[in-house]
């Protein structure tokens, strides 16, 4: 058989890495169609030796014959082209927020719930939240050992978590602060004055900015209740008591997270370490940096403690790429075990 996929968003930061992923992993394909806005059509961009024009998403006809649509273009190019890419008669894997919470749309993370990907009436499987993809896999593995019943997390999510977009204003920031150091210590609003935002809520360049997303109940985000309604629908937990707080800090890429994370049962570090180290895509590390870890596929969890309080209680810190594993790694994952289940 032959097998088309598209990419779209493939000039993005998460589509140029579900290009080299494509690539690297040697995904079974036979034709590649890289997909992206009206400004970016005829871009020319290689993939695997061969040089391939960018085509228009809203071109008509676009999804006729593809099998595969990698989506990464934002979720209202989701909201309105998904649908059409299924019934032109593809699967899509899409990693916005557009489907995540649809319950005809599974919320899968390879190494948690593969089996939620057969479940697609709708034709669509969503990739979650790069910050809650993070806490997935420590939190999978703990919960299959002592069961989970809650946590608290703060994440310290990077700059590229917006997109490069995000990064641009940081490293622009950045470089605005450096022409003057010392207002940054003899006046913090001076030198937050002397450069500008539109990405993030507030100057991050030199600083820590605990807000991310648009404010909604009781004072949480958007970005807050991503983290606790998909780690609910992917663990398959509904009463699972989270706690959130998303803070924004000035690192590149590499979200981290520090978890307090409640069990049924005591939870001795040992045991918890073990559990951890065996489980799939999962690496202990004395003290994971999302700068050291930027560029790998492994989630890395360190700093792993028992509670000063609860003996049932665990903390600890867990560091993910947010543009691989916690975008398009996971992404290309999906693809790869609906083609080994031959669904693809």
């Amino acid at each position: 058989m032959t097998r088309t996929v598209a990419v779209v968003g493939a000039t993005g930061a998460v589509g140029r890495d579900l290009r080299r992923l494509l690539e690297e992993r040697a995904f079974p394909l036979d034709e590649i169609r890289l997909l992206a806005s009206e400004r970016s059509a005829g871009t020319v961009l290689d993939f695997d030796g061969e040089d391939i024009p960018v085509r228009a998403l809203s071109e008509p006809g676009v999804f006729d014959g593809v099998d595969l649509v990698l989506f990464s273009a934002g979720a209202g190019r989701s909201r309105e082209y998904a649908p059409q890419a299924v019934e032109a008669g593809a699967v899509v894997v899409d990693n916005s927020s557009a489907w995540r919470m649809d319950p005809g749309v599974p919320l899968v993370v390879t190494e948690v719930n593969p089996d939620a990907v057969s479940g697609r009436p709708k034709g669509i499987v969503a990739n979650p939240n790069c910050t809650t993809m993070v806490a997935m896999l420590p939190l999978k593995a703990l919960h299959d050992r002592f069961g989970l019943r809650g946590f608290t997390a703060t994440s310290y999510q990077a700059a590229g978590g917006a997109g490069q977009k995000g990064m641009d204003e940081l490293i622009a920031q950045t470089r605005a602060l450096l022409d003057d150091p010392g207002l940054l210590q003899s006046d913090g609003a001076a030198a937050a004055g002397k450069t500008s935002h539109d990405v993030h809520a507030a100057v991050l360049a030199f600083n820590v900015v605990p807000l991310l997303g648009t404010v909604g109940e009781r004072g949480y985000t958007d970005e807050e209740y991503k983290l606790q309604n998909e780690s609910r629908k992917i663990l398959g937990l509904p009463g699972l008591a989270v706690a959130p707080t998303c803070v924004r800090v000035p690192v590149m890429v590499g979200h981290a997270i520090q978890v307090r994370a409640q069990f049924d049962r005591e939870a001795p570090v040992e045991s918890a370490c073990a559990a951890m180290e065996a489980f799939p895509g999962l690496v202990l590390d004395d003290l994971p940096t999302p700068l050291e870890w930027a560029g790998r596929n492994e989630t890395a969890v360190g700093r792993v403690r028992e509670d000063l309080i609860d003996t049932r209680s665990l903390n600890f810190w867990v560091v993910g790429d947010n543009l691989l594993k916690g975008a398009a790694l996971n992404t290309v994952q999906i693809a790869e075990l609906m083609v080994a289940r031959g669904e693809v």
